[in-house]
C-alpha cells in the first residue's frame, strides 16, 4: 500500500507545535523564534512535507510569489538573437530586489498576446501558482483578456511603464516629456530632417512617442512626411531596415531617433556599413540607456527609462498590499527619465 502523504497536522505533531506556528514558519512570517523555526523546519525535511499552494491560498495564507508576464515573441526573438534584452533584465532586476527584502520569490512568465487561447494560459499560470500578485509588462498591461483574467480571480496586479489611465494601478515615466525632450534636444542641435524609428504599435508608448515626436516637429514650423517614420518592432532588424529606408529617400535624415536600444544599435551598424560618421554625418538617439548604448562606439544618446524603479515599486506595491491585507487602490506612480546626451548626437551637417 501507497504511503499517504504527511500534512501539515504531521508537521506540527513531529515538531510539537501548533498548525499555526508550522503555516506561521512556511510562510516567512515575523516573530518566529529560531529554535521554533528550525524544528518546524527540521519536521517538513523528515516527513518530505510538501505543502500546496492552492492549501495555503484558500486558507487565507500569502504564497510569497508574484508573477511578471512578459510578452513570449518579443522575449524569444531576442533571446534567440543571442543579443538579450536589457529591459527585461532590468525588470527582473527591481522586482527581484524587493522581493528578496522581504522573503518572496518572483517568478517570469511568457504570454502570447496573439493567441486565441491567452485567457486559458492566464488562467492557468493563477490556478496553478496561486501569486500574491502579478507584475504586467507592456503590452500585456493594457490587454483587456489579461486584465479580466486577473480581476475575475480577485488577483491584485500593478501595470509597468503604460500611459493608459483607469485599467488599475500603474507605474510609470512621462514618454510624452521624454519624447518631447528628446525631440527638442535635435532641433536644438540644428537638425531638421529628423527620421524615427518607432516600436511596435501594439505598444501605447510606441504611439504616444510617435504623436510627441510630430507634434514637437511641427510646433517648431517642421512638417512630418509620413516617409520619416519607420514603423519597427524593437528588434536590432527593424533598426536596420528603417535605418535603410530613411537613408535611402531623397533627402535623407541627419538625425535618426530610435525607440529603444536594439533599434538603435541597428541604426549604428548601417551607419558604420554606409561609411557615416556619426554624430558628423548622422546623429542617433535612442531609448532606455542599456549598457550596449553606452558601451558602443560611439556611446549613445539615450533617454534613460527607470525601469528596474518601476519593477521594484511595483512589486513593493504588490508586496505591502498582500501584508496589509488592503485592497491595492488603482492609482499611478510617475517616476523621472533622464536624458543622457553622449557622443552620437551632435550639430547638424551644415550642408543639410
Amino acid at each position: 500500500m501507497a504511503k499517504r502523504p504527511a500534512t501539515i497536522i504531521h508537521v506540527a505533531e513531529k515538531a510539537r507545535v501548533s498548525v499555526k506556528t508550522v503555516s506561521r514558519v512556511l510562510n516567512n512570517e515575523p516573530n518566529v523564534t529560531p529554535d521554533l523555526k528550525e524544528r518546524v523546519l527540521a519536521a517538513v525535511e523528515k516527513l518530505g512535507y510538501s505543502p500546496s499552494k492552492a492549501a495555503r491560498t484558500m486558507a487565507g495564507s500569502r504564497s510569497y510569489l508574484l508573477v511578471a508576464f512578459n510578452d513570449r515573441r518579443l522575449t524569444l526573438d531576442n533571446w534567440r538573437s543571442e543579443r538579450g534584452n536589457e529591459w527585461i533584465d532590468q525588470m527582473l532586476y527591481g522586482a527581484m530586489l524587493r522581493c528578496e527584502q522581504s522573503g518572496y520569490h518572483l517568478m517570469f512568465e511568457l504570454v502570447d498576446r496573439e493567441s486565441d487561447q491567452l485567457e486559458k494560459q492566464i488562467t492557468a499560470v493563477l490556478s496553478s501558482l496561486q501569486p500574491d500578485g502579478v507584475i504586467l509588462t507592456p503590452p500585456n498591461c493594457e490587454n483587456p483578456v489579461v486584465l479580466a483574467a486577473l480581476k475575475k480571480r480577485s488577483i491584485p496586479f500593478v501595470r509597468l511603464n503604460t500611459p493608459v489611465k483607469g485599467q488599475g494601478p500603474r507605474v510609470y515615466m512621462d514618454d510624452r516629456a521624454a519624447a518631447r525632450q528628446a525631440t527638442k534636444h535635435l532641433l536644438g542641435l540644428g537638425h531638421r530632417r529628423i527620421g524615427m524609428i518607432a516600436g511596435d504599435y501594439k505598444f501605447s508608448s510606441s504611439i504616444l512617442r510617435v504623436e510627441t515626436f510630430v507634434a514637437t516637429m511641427e510646433a517648431a514650423g517642421q512638417a512630418v512626411p509620413d516617409d520619416w517614420i519607420y514603423k519597427g518592432d524593437f528588434t536590432f532588424e527593424a533598426g536596420v531596415a528603417g535605418a535603410n529606408a530613411l537613408l535611402d529617400l531623397a533627402l535623407p535624415p541627419t538625425a535618426i531617433m530610435a525607440s529603444n536600444d536594439q533599434m538603435a544599435l541597428g541604426v549604428v551598424s548601417v551607419a558604420q556599413a554606409r561609411g557615416l560618421a556619426v554624430p558628423g554625418d548622422l546623429s542617433i538617439l535612442s531609448y532606455d540607456d542599456s549598457i550596449g548604448v553606452r558601451l558602443s562606439v560611439p556611446s549613445l544618446t539615450a533617454v534613460r527609462q527607470p525601469v528596474a524603479r518601476m519593477a521594484e515599486k511595483a512589486a513593493d506595491m504588490l508586496i505591502m498590499a498582500s501584508a496589509s491585507g488592503e485592497k491595492l487602490t488603482a492609482g499611478s506612480q510617475m517616476l523621472p527619465f533622464e536624458l543622457m546626451v553622449r557622443a552620437s548626437t551632435g550639430p547638424a551637417p551644415k550642408a543639410s
